[in-house]
Parts: structure tokens; sequence; C-alpha cells
């Protein structure tokens, strides 16, 4: 509810599959340097303990302050000091052991460094939290251990005493609490990394809202604890080279500062209200902000269900089918269409589904989208490119995926199968057959885990972290989308989300090469224009057409009580 990651539950968190760490090379290799390497390595982070708690002193003056910075400062250097000698140890054990005995001996390393980095984050809180969370969702690129051991935090979000919401709310208002909320509940509905919701009543308007409140001890750690994160993957990188992780750090200190500005998060919302008020044949509903701050957002309390809550919708008679499809249309529109807003972090704790009898066409229920602090405009040439690469894939045409792949994010023909992979969940060799109508089998995912420990984890890692920061966003959406879709549990398999997808990147297509002729003069003069219209339209229609055909198709099986034809496949 209204986005708080907390209320995810651990037993929802999507498992994909294990990767090992097999293959990584060290920076160094024999028992004296390793020694030297450590000692080395420890000159360097126990100064940081006292460096960056003296740098931090200067800016507060406060004993108590100064304190809890050497703690934390402290508590991450000698945790990341610990990590790297526990794997180097371990990992100089490969020659002397038998790869099952070697093996064992790895997943209790990750499980151990797993361990103390979870104690060293529940003790420092603040965006060490959220970024546990993140670790814990990187199942792709992290050993399960890790991800596993992280899961926990998906709940164990701080929750500030109400005091001190009041004492913030009062500060940031410049007036008394009693003048800002008439009413306001002290138990707060939900409590995540960064925030905390409140049911209260606007003084000013009369009308019962939720107010997002930040927590307060964000604005003292912040800086530091951004500062500790940067420097532990560029640590990590120094002892693992071919494990260079510090994009996620660098995609973190872009993306906090925003997700940690209310005010920015209300323009967010209110500029996807106006946008999606255009949007025809789409129940979505995104609550009204009545105002925001920098640490408070006051929005309109509209309520509903997880997507996930499959007894709700059923008690409801809410299609599982008609609720992937509008999903499909909403997450589409933000990707293909020109100047959309693209959510980047639909996870489940964002999203809501609210019962609507009140009409039926297109359906009787609404999609609420909570949490707009995280939000990219795709340039148009990208979106334009990325609309051509995802055509190609569903007419399974390699050349053309290879062409726009390399326009899209740069990639060169020898990363191209792990690229295609990882923007569409599905191992190389299905894209190159029928990627709409094959389900994702078992064995499919046994390729790709396979592949993963067979030394590609490298590679992955190597190439997400040259490809544009958007695209970055653009596939943890898509990432996220899919687990969304997984846990509704549909019947129709997945040819009517890839139908949808086709659509709007068609339309996206279309309304380009509309742009051109117009460019070059009139749209049906000289006649060659009118001959590329037509083609155009042609290739467009036919594509919009097989999706209305289908879902045509699928509602005149429902009307007849049939089953649809892909019945429990999970994707």
């Amino acid at each position: 509810m209204f986005g708080l990651r907390c209320r995810l539950p651990a037993s929802r968190i999507r498992r994909l599959q294990p990767v090992s760490l097999h293959h990584v090379r060290f920076a160094s290799s024999s028992t004296g340097s390793l020694r030297s390497a450590r000692a080395r390595r420890l000159l360097i982070i126990l100064p940081l303990t006292g460096a960056a708690g003296t740098g931090f002193v200067t800016l507060t003056d406060t004993g108590s302050f100064a304190y809890g910075a050497v703690e934390r400062t402290g508590r991450v250097a000698s945790t990341l000091a610990e990590c790297i000698d526990d794997y180097r140890r371990t990992l100089n054990k490969k020659d002397d052991q038998d790869e099952i005995a070697y093996h064992t001996l790895l997943k209790a390393c990750h499980k151990r460094c797993a361990e103390r980095t979870l104690h060293a984050m529940e003790k420092n809180g603040s965006i060490f939290i959220k970024l546990g969370q993140h670790l814990s969702s990187l199942n792709y690129l992290l050993p399960s251990e890790w991800c596993d051991t992280f899961i926990p935090l998906q709940d164990k979000c701080p929750v500030t005493p109400f005091e001190d919401i009041k004492k913030l709310v009062e500060h940031d208002t410049g007036t008394r609490f009693e003048n800002v909320f008439s009413e306001f509940e002290q138990q707060p509905l939900g409590a995540a990394s960064l925030a905390q919701v409140h049911r209260a009543i606007d003084s000013r308007s009369g009308q019962r809202v939720a107010v997002k409140v930040q927590h307060p001890a964000l604005d003292d750690w912040a800086p530091l604890d951004m500062f500790l994160t940067r420097f532990t993957f560029r640590q990590l990188k120094r002892a693992f080279p071919d494990y260079d992780l510090t994009w996620l750090s660098d995609e973190m200190e872009v993306s906090l500062p925003q997700e940690l500005d209310f005010a920015l998060e209300g323009e967010n919302a209110l500029r996807a209200r106006r946008f999606f008020a255009t949007v025809k044949h789409v129940s979505l509903l995104i609550p009204d902000v009545l105002w925001s701050q920098r640490r408070i957002l006051v929005m309109e309390y509209i309520t509903g269900h997880r997507p996930d809550d499959l007894d709700f919708l059923d008690k409801n008679n809410i299609s599982r089918d008609e609720v992937s499809a509008t999903l499909a249309r909403i997450f589409n529109t933000m990707i293909f269409s020109k100047d959309a807003p693209l959510h980047c972090d639909p996870h489940g704790g964002n999203i809501a589904i609210r019962a609507n009898d009140s009409h039926r066409r297109p359906n009787n229920f609404e999609i609420i989208l909570y949490d707009h602090g995280l939000y990219r405009l795709i340039p148009l040439d990208l979106q334009r490119n990325y609309a051509k690469l995802w055509l190609a894939v569903l007419d399974a045409d390699e050349s053309r995926m290879r062409t726009y792949a390399k326009k899209t994010a740069g990639i060169t023909d020898a990363e191209f199968p792990l690229f295609a992979s990882a923007i569409t969940g599905r191992d190389f060799n299905v894209l190159t057959s029928d990627v709409t109508s094959t389900p994702r089998s078992d064995q499919e995912k046994q390729a790709i885990s396979d592949a993963m420990g067979e030394g590609l984890l490298q590679e992955l890692v190597q190439l997400l972290g040259k490809v544009p920061r958007i695209i970055l966003l653009i596939l943890k959406t898509n990432d996220l989308t899919r687990s969304l879709d997984a846990n509704l549990h549909t019947t129709q398999g997945p040819m009517r989300t890839f139908l949808i997808l086709a659509r709007y990147a068609a339309q996206t297509v279309f309304d380009e090469q509309l742009e051109r002729l117009k460019n070059t003069g009139y749209l049906l003069w000289p006649p060659a224009n009118a001959a590329r219209l037509l083609i155009a339209w042609s290739q467009f229609v036919r594509v919009k057409l097989k999706l209305e055909l289908y879902e045509w198709f699928l509602y005149a099986r429902g009307t007849f009580g049939l089953e649809n034809p892909m019945p429990g496949i999970a994707r």
C-alpha cells in the first residue's frame, strides 16, 4: 500500500536462478601477495573510519553525531575487510579441493559474508536498508546465499516515532502541527526504508489524505552513507576486477537524491496523471497531490489490494488475465509513447487493485499506482530504436535484432546474445524461433542458470556496466513487470502480453514514419510518399489486428465458459 516496499511479503520475492563466482579473477593470488594486499587494504580501510568521521564532525559540531559517524563508518569498513579476506582465503583453496568440496566451501563463504553484511546494514539502517532490499532482488547477478539472506530487509524498515514526525512537520511547514492536520493517525499505515505513510485529514481542505513523511535521520546520514556505499563498491572492484558493480552505486547516486525529494515526487505524480488523462481504455488511478515539500507529500487517500492478492481478485470476479493485460498496456504506454513519464520502480508494493463495479468496460477494476519518486523520460531516438528492436525480437529476425541492439545500447555482435536474453528474460535459442507462443519452461530456466555458472556472469556484469543508464532502468522495469505478471498466475500464456507490447512498439514506428513523410512533403504527394504511407499503415494495422483478433478469441472463449488455450503457465 502507498508504495511501501516493506509491506512486500518475503514469500513473494522471486528467485530466478543461483549463480557462482567460480570464474572470478582476483587482483593477487599467491599467499604472500595476499597477506601484503590485505595489509595494504587494512591500511586504507582503517584510516577511513577516522577520516570520514572527522570530516562529518565538522558539519555538525555535535559529539553524538561524531561518534555515530565513526561507528557506522567503522562498521562498514571492518565488514568489507572481513569479507574480502574471507573470499580470498576460500577461493585460494580451489586447487586443493575437488569440485563438490570447493563448491560447498564457496557457498559457506557466501553465507558468512552475506550475514556479516546484513548485520552491518541492520545496524546502520538509513539507505543501507534500501540498498539491501535492492540487492535481494539481483538474483541474476548475486549468489542465492546473498539474495536469500537479504530478504528479511524487505520487512525490517525503521518506524519513526510520532513525536519525531510531528517535529519534522512543524519544522518544515513553519506552523503548528494542528494547523496542518486536523486529524492524524499516529500509527503509520506502513513504513519503508526512506519514509512512512500516515492517514490524516488535511486542515485546509478537510479532505482525508495519505501523508508520506521522510525519516528525519536521513538528512543526517544520507551523505555519509552514500559515500560509504560508493567506497565499498570501488574497493570490491579493486579486489575482484571481473566483478565490477560500481554502476550500482553510480546509479544510486543519481536516483537517491530524486527519491528523497518529495516535492519532485509530487510533480512526477501530477505529470503522470495529466499524461494518462489523455490515454483511453486504461483503467489507471494515480492519487492526486494536494501539496508537497522536500520531506512531506500529502496525497489523495486511495487504497486497494496488492496485485498478487489472488483471493481478492477471485472473490470480486476480477480477471487475472485482464489485470495482466492492463498492466502491460500501462507500462508499454510509458516505454513507447512520446513524452511519456516512465515509472522505474513498479514492484508489487507500489501497485494496488481496486474493484469498481460502476463500469464494466473495459474492466470492473482499476489499477492504482503509487510512489512516483523515480521517473525517467526516454529520449525519442532511443525509444524508436528500442521499439524496432522489440519488433525484430517478435519477428525472430536476428539480423534486425543485432542492428537495433547496437543502435539502442551500443551492443556488439559478441555481446548481443547475452543482451537479448537480458531484455527479454528468455534463452537466446528461444528468441530465434517464436518467443510469443513459447512459455518459459523449467528446462529454459535451467539452461540460463547453467550458462551463468559457466562464466557468463562476469560478462553480464560488464555488459550492464557499459549500457546507458536509462537502459538499466528499462531493464529493471521490464523485470519487475514480468514478476508482477508471473505472480498473477494468468491462464493465457505469454502471447497476449507480447502482442500488446508489439502493438505499442508498432505505433511508435508508425508515428516515426509519418513524421518523416511529412518532413519530405505531403503524406500523399508525391506518389512515392503515398506508397510509403500505405506500406507503413499496413504494417501497423497487421500488428494491431492480430492483437484485436486474439483478444476477441479469448473473450469469445470466456463467454462460452471455455478454458483459455494455455492454462496455468508460469512465465
